[in-house]
């Protein structure tokens, strides 16, 4: 009797960083089951949607996506349809009000339950099933502890946090993430080694507030009447991360400005492994807008740490992330962020229009809503500001030799090679003989544009002996 042919699938992705590391899992989750990945839907008996919420038009995709995907299911007997992620915890019912043709929905907080929830829909038809807040559950609570696809097997996403305890009156991230919790640190550093075990070479410390990770460790160890120290727990974890043997590179994402601390610029400066960048969300240049939005912090105090951090972390690359149009913003309040911008001489940024989402503060705020032509006409003054910024320091990369992990073949030509450099910068190259996808290798930087480097290939590294942080003039 001829066996059953192996069941497909694929994941799509909308989203963070977050989004991207949910996707891994539910894949791991599928393959575990005995499903296999597939390039296009069209070969899938199981598509995917993981799900994005921050801005308006994340909606549109998914319900536009969702109308082609009901044609695709009924192409095929037992296909199925699952929807996960942020938007799904937002919007709940609504999905399948608006899809009933979807077989799961299932929101941030229940990752772990996909394969079970697939079986379901077999046997029990639609499935709905959102959590109000995360199970007390180390794979429920954290993704990196179950089983990961990941795309890559160099570098890989570590979750140390999840949730946020801030109220940024644009964000929906606490509504469909939850409160904050930290992983348990050991778990982390043992899941450091582990991937590092497996030939990582490059992790990247994850979470929506990553640097407040450990604040409510603490504060149960104090209510448990321990004796804590006053030192975030961030800044020790840095550390140990970045000494596990084997990781090359330590990156974290995504920081707020208000609970960056002294003791994190110094971990950074004094860590070799921990890579010379800083993600710095701005949001706002203006004062009375950075109150607004409840950000804990002014201009002068974001470019006061924004300083600190450069005295502390020797050729620092600074990326940002900034809102233009948010609610009852004057030319005076953008003015007030182009010179903030300025500045702040940015490497890159991340410009947003404002987008209102139902469920928080600033979607309420109807009758303050900026004239889309005003908006459009600031988004574009502020492209040519921080554009200015990132091609000057850019610029002044040229002729200096760089340490890049190999990325693969360029998007757009496959003769020419893709590296990204402790900075994060993306470094294109001519291909030059074999170069493996996931080595180290350094690169004469001969010219430069806004968002990228060229350069020319110079010589594979070996891995290193021991952690050192190489000297750009010594290469």
């Amino acid at each position: 009797m001829a066996e059953a042919p192996t069941r497909t699938y694929i994941v799509r992705t909308f989203g963070c960083q977050m989004n991207e590391h949910d996707s891994e899992r539910i894949a791991g989750l599928l393959e575990n089951d005995g499903l296999r990945a597939v390039e296009n839907e069209d070969d899938a008996d199981v598509v995917v949607l993981n799900t994005c919420c921050i801005r308006e038009n994340a909606d549109n995709k998914l319900y536009g996506t969702l109308g082609t995907m009901r044609r695709w299911k009924n192409e095929r007997e037992g296909r199925q349809i699952v929807v996960s992620g942020c938007l799904a915890q937002k919007d709940r019912e609504t999905v399948r009000d608006r899809a009933p043709w979807v077989d799961v929905v299932l929101g941030t907080h229940n990752v772990h339950r996909t394969v079970d929830l697939l079986n379901d829909s077999v046997t029990a038809g639609p499935v709905t099933e959102i959590l109000d807040e995360a199970v007390l559950d180390d794979q429920a609570l954290f993704p990196s502890a179950l089983p990961a696809k990941r795309s890559t097997s160099y570098d890989a996403w570590v979750t140390i946090q999840i949730g946020c305890d801030n109220s940024c009156a644009f964000c929906i991230v606490p509504s469909v993430r939850g409160a904050e919790i930290s992983r348990p640190y050991d778990d982390v550093l043992e899941e450091v080694r582990r991937l590092a075990s497996q030939g990582v070479s490059e992790v990247t410390l994850l979470g929506q507030n990553v640097n407040s990770y450990g604040r409510d460790i603490q504060l149960e160890r104090r209510k448990a009447g321990h004796d804590v120290s006053a030192r975030p727990l961030f800044a020790d974890l840095l550390r140990d991360v970045g000494t596990v043997p084997g990781i090359r590179r330590v990156r974290f994402t995504s920081p707020h400005p208000k609970d960056m601390r002294a003791e994190t610029f110094a971990a950074m400066g004094e860590t070799p492994t921990v890579c010379e960048h800083l993600h710095y969300p701005l949001q706002s240049g203006s004062d009375r807008l950075l109150s607004i939005m409840h950000r804990g912090y002014t201009a002068e105090r974001y470019l006061e740490r924004l300083a600190e951090a450069r005295r502390h972390v020797d050729d620092l690359a600074v990326s940002t992330d900034i809102i233009v149009g948010f609610p009852g913003e004057t030319e005076e309040d953008f003015v007030g962020t182009l010179e903030v911008a300025a500045a702040a001489e940015y490497d890159y940024a991340y410009t947003f229009i404002f987008s209102p989402r139902d469920g928080t503060e600033a979607a309420t705020m109807v009758d303050r809503f900026v004239d889309p032509a005003v908006v459009a006409e600031r988004f574009a003054r502020l492209r040519v500001v921080v554009e200015r910024s990132a091609l000057r320091k850019h610029e002044a990369r040229v002729g200096r030799v760089e340490e890049v992990l190999i990325e693969g073949p360029s998007k757009k030509n496959p003769g020419v090679i893709s590296g990204r450099t402790r900075q994060n910068k993306l470094v294109h190259f001519p291909a030059t003989g074999s170069l493996r996808v996931g080595s180290y290798a350094t690169v004469l930087v001969t010219g430069a544009a806004p968002h990228h480097l060229r350069g020319e290939f110079r010589e594979l590294l070996a891995e290193p002996t021991h952690r050192t942080r190489i000297p750009v003039a010594a290469l």
